[in-house]
């Protein structure tokens, strides 16, 4: 389901990337981006996301 380096919103509201599968579709290891600017790791629970950011690569252009 997840994996490494994925965005999320947690239901804290606070916003997420998973640093670490633990289990997958069930337990995570993330970096918390807290409202005052620090970031800390935490566990995650599937239960505790509620959304997953997409993020799309943008095609390299070449110049010339």
């Amino acid at each position: 389901m997840l994996k490494e380096y994925d965005k999320v919103r947690l239901e804290t509201g606070e916003v997420a990337r998973i640093v670490e599968v633990l289990k997958d579709g069930v337990a995570y290891v993330a970096e918390v981006y807290k409202d005052d600017g620090k970031v800390s790791v935490e566990p995650v629970n599937i239960e505790d996301i509620k959304t997953v950011f997409v993020e799309s690569e943008m095609p390299v252009r070449r110049v010339g």
